[in-house]
């Protein structure tokens, strides 16, 4: 029987150094959407000295852009985006707490240096799987940025959302 692993978010450095790349995991938690534009923001906040719209210490960010929730759903489509475009602002974020990353595509050696000496981790989601995801979201709510569409942040608790752990 394959090991199953689950990880509970917000999550911990003892918890990632646990997990083995490449090995699927099942996520459980509050995940925090984020794509570029809300990236520049948060970027923007920490270099001004300003207090975040959430906690990045241990937490988690989804590079996605939900679409609007149709009447009595939870949220829109919510696939990942690629990830490579929020490089510039990832290890600002890793130096103030972020711990997991999910989204799809490779990311730039400056990076993955900064995953591994911040003790992080990097979780590919399936690109076309956004059905996937969104039966995995239990409970959805705008929390920034509202100004940027599917772009704003978006606090999302999910059960068992699924990912490959892909550098730690």
């Amino acid at each position: 029987m394959n090991r199953v692993t689950k990880l509970s978010l917000p999550t911990t450095e003892a918890h990632i150094k646990a997990l083995k790349q490449n090995e699927l995991i099942y996520l459980s938690g509050t995940v925090y959407t984020a794509r570029d534009q809300a990236h520049k923001r948060l970027a923007a906040a920490i270099t001004a000295g300003e207090k975040l719209p959430f906690d990045l210490n241990n937490g988690a960010i989804y590079y996605c852009g939900p679409t609007p929730a149709l009447d009595g759903e939870i949220i829109g489509s919510c696939g990942p985006t690629t990830s490579g475009r929020m490089d510039t602002y990832t290890p600002l974020l890793l130096e103030h707490g972020l711990k997991v990353m999910i989204g799809k595509g490779v990311r730039s050696k400056e990076v993955e240096e900064a995953i591994r000496k911040r003790g992080a981790v990097y979780l590919s989601a399936i690109g076309g799987a956004a059905a996937l995801y969104k039966s995995k979201v239990t409970h959805a709510e705008l929390i920034a940025y509202p100004d940027l569409g599917c772009e704003a942040i978006y606090k999302l608790t999910v059960e068992d959302f699924p990912a490959v752990v892909t550098i730690i």
